[in-house]
């Protein structure tokens, strides 16, 4: 290793450390806890006003509870660990449906249910976060719900037939018209998104109940990637499709090629087969670099695109510059390319410099293409969460030593 790349390691190690524990964390732990009906507030607006009336989302709950558990289990912070336990007994009182499984979608602000839908999504997101806080904490009702939500995804989401899991049900985990994640997504039976990370939950939960079919399913959820979902040229994500695994969208999001680059890796060496350890280590670092069409001279990456309509998005979304630094740390440790680390330093510093709000914590939503901050998008609430950003830091300081 060369000195100078000695020298960005030191770097991102400091401001991992910096940025988690004097600018995020410190805004969920003062802005967040609402002291009045339990629990988190659902939304902080992009001008830092707080929404004590905003419903209280399942991904956002799940995230807040990951991002502690993970924080303490690294760093041993008892103000972490009492974020974490009041998630998880916030969670573990209100989330759960107790006559048909699973997890609501979503809250209203006194803890009562307002969606009732079983979104895939949402159930992986609470298997990876009680992963997490069992690990942290040993509370063996946490794995034992993490292990009651894998069994009904077994149950009723996973396509026995084709592969991978679809995307949806009722409350009573039946058959739903809409099965979108959000607004902006294709009402298709299956997405890549929700494979993700449900490759992802599963990842995780093969450390604490290391049981044969569930390492069967993840090296089955690879095979999905390997063979369904990562395009066989171009390295790209296909995100949606119908339930036989046609593709039903053009729609390029650089933020999750990258993302899913290191989620492979990380599920194949659980799965703990050399040749396919190879093989995802291979096809991961081209997804990188299809990734990296969409990196830029300032640093930053680009959101999405879509060929077929001519469109290009160019905000610099917070989540994708997140997973960016960790896709890039990722090809480096593979191949030893020096740009690799170098271009995930420039990203660190495009976060530092532009996305990270020094003034009231946290990091916006994204910079728009004009180079202005985004303040009408949240800064707190279902989809910005501290996890993407919490989970880069905890990224660095794991891969690189917390020293």
């Amino acid at each position: 290793m060369s000195r100078s790349e000695e020298d960005i390691i030191q770097r991102l190690k400091e401001n991992a450390r910096n940025e988690l524990t004097e600018n995020i964390l410190p805004f969920w732990t003062e802005r967040m806890p609402d002291r009045k009906q339990g629990g988190f507030y659902g939304r902080v607006d992009g001008k830092n006003t707080v929404h004590p009336d905003a419903p209280k989302g399942a991904v956002l709950n799940a995230r807040i509870l990951w991002a502690f558990s993970s924080a303490h289990h690294i760093l041993e912070t008892p103000s972490y660990l009492e974020t974490a336990t009041l998630a998880w007994e916030y969670a573990n009182r209100y989330f759960f449906d107790e006559e048909y499984g699973g997890v609501w979608w979503s809250l209203n602000c006194n803890g009562t249910p307002l969606e009732t839908k079983k979104q895939v999504y949402a159930q992986a997101f609470f298997i990876y976060a009680l992963s997490r806080y069992f690990i942290t904490t040993g509370d063996d009702n946490a794995r034992k719900r993490a292990v009651v939500l894998y069994e009904l995804l077994e149950e009723h989401s996973l396509d026995r037939q084709y592969g991978g899991y679809l995307e949806a049900f009722s409350r009573e985990w039946k058959e739903m018209e809409d099965l979108r994640l959000s607004k902006k997504d294709e009402n298709e039976k299956k997405t890549t998104n929700t494979n993700l990370h449900v490759l992802e939950a599963y990842t995780l939960l093969s450390r604490i109940w290391p049981v044969r079919y569930l390492r069967s399913q993840l090296r089955s959820l690879l095979r999905s990637f390997l063979e369904k979902i990562i395009h066989p040229e171009t390295f790209h994500l296909r995100l949606f499709f119908d339930e036989f695994w046609n593709p039903r969208s053009q729609l390029v999001s650089y933020g999750h090629d990258i993302e899913a680059a290191w989620l492979l890796y990380e599920a194949a060496l659980m799965v703990e087969d050399s040749s396919l350890t190879r093989r995802v280590a291979e096809i991961s670092v081209k997804m990188v670099d299809a990734a990296l069409e969409g990196f830029q001279d300032d640093g930053s990456l680009i959101y999405e695109k879509d060929d077929s309509k001519g469109y290009i998005d160019r905000d610099r979304h917070w989540w994708v510059q997140a997973e960016a630094v960790v896709g890039l740390i990722h090809a480096w440790q593979l191949t030893k390319r020096k740009d690799y680390l170098q271009k995930a330093d420039r990203c660190f510093n495009y976060i530092t410099n532009h996305l990270a709000d020094r003034k009231n914590g946290e990091w916006y939503w994204s910079i728009r293409a004009d180079g202005t901050a985004n303040t009408h998008d949240d800064k707190a609430g279902f989809w910005k969460c501290p996890y993407h950003n919490s989970r880069m830091c905890l990224e660095i300081m794991q891969r690189f030593g917390n020293k």
